[in-house]
């Protein structure tokens, strides 16, 4: 293949049509437990997860609520993956090869945001949210006392989550799509010094954590036992006045080891002894190779 500018513009957009493919053939699943955030900046404020919104009877005048309560902010980070194809592969016509690869840059890239969602899930034993305290944690500061939403345990965690709601457990923040870029110009650094092009994935943005009460992780076996306490913890939540918060969990997040626990507990007519399975259908259950 001749070097020019004009092949090299019909590589680059055979090259980004087998990126955009693969990118095109993964069906995410990052939106079962995040809410997307578009972001216009390095970091966005959080500080009104503070506050949980809910009503009261109008009496008197308007009790207006401040919303920098917390101090909880995500900060964008850049992602990038980045390959380099020497100058005489492309001149001997074996740049060919290397479509099947652009094209697990795009299913790569597609899959990142599961990637990142899923790992701040399973770091909720250990990663604060915006009341300073772990998001799975025993002492969750409400009114007068402490919520706990976690269940000790020695197991893989699994995780009962209400994601009804407009922002669901997990903020997935998006400041810069992902994007397919080159250098192939002569006068680029890595073309002029090292007779090498290069192709590579960008994006920004970060994860972060929303209301700590719409989830519930338990490293505890998983069992009717258990399942039944954590759903039950989940819906007596309340607000700082003791209002109900009506939470309610719709989905069962487990990884490969847990599936046949998660789909016996919840999918299964009888339970181990014949009886009626009380919690059959109660949740949704979705198994993740992301936690395994």
């Amino acid at each position: 293949m001749q070097i020019n500018a004009a092949n090299l513009a019909i590589l680059y957009k055979a090259f980004n049509a087998a990126f955009q493919g693969g990118f095109a053939g993964v069906s995410p699943s990052w939106d079962k437990i995040a809410t997307q955030v578009p972001s216009s900046t390095a970091t966005e404020d959080y500080s009104w997860l503070g506050e949980w919104p809910s009503l009261r009877e109008w009496v008197g005048d308007r009790q207006i609520k401040e919303l920098s309560a917390s101090n909880y902010s995500i900060k964008n980070k850049k992602f990038e993956s980045t390959v380099g194809i020497k100058r005489d592969k492309v001149e001997d016509d074996t740049f060919n090869i290397y479509g099947p690869m652009f094209t697990q840059m795009g299913q790569a890239a597609a899959s990142h945001p599961d990637q990142l969602v899923f790992a701040l899930l399973a770091a909720g034993f250990t990663n604060t949210c915006y009341d300073g305290q772990y998001f799975f944690d025993v002492d969750h500061p409400v009114g007068s006392g402490f919520v706990s939403n976690m269940q000790a345990g020695s197991g893989n965690p699994w995780f009962l989550l209400d994601t009804s709601r407009a922002l669901k457990p997990v903020i997935w923040q998006k400041r810069k799509d992902y994007k397919f870029v080159a250098m192939t110009k002569d006068d680029d650094e890595s073309v002029f010094m090292r007779d090498e092009f290069r192709y590579g994935v960008d994006a920004r943005g970060n994860v972060g954590y929303g209301f700590w009460q719409m989830a519930f992780g338990s490293k505890a076996t998983l069992d009717a036992a258990s399942f039944n306490t954590n759903y039950a913890a989940m819906m007596a939540q309340t607000s700082d006045q003791g209002r109900p918060l009506g939470i309610k969990p719709t989905l069962l997040v487990v990884g490969p080891s847990n599936r046949a626990a998660a789909l016996e507990v919840v999918k299964a007519e009888r339970d181990a002894v014949g009886a009626t399975n009380i919690n059959r259908d109660a949740v949704e259950v979705f198994v993740t190779p992301w936690l395994a």
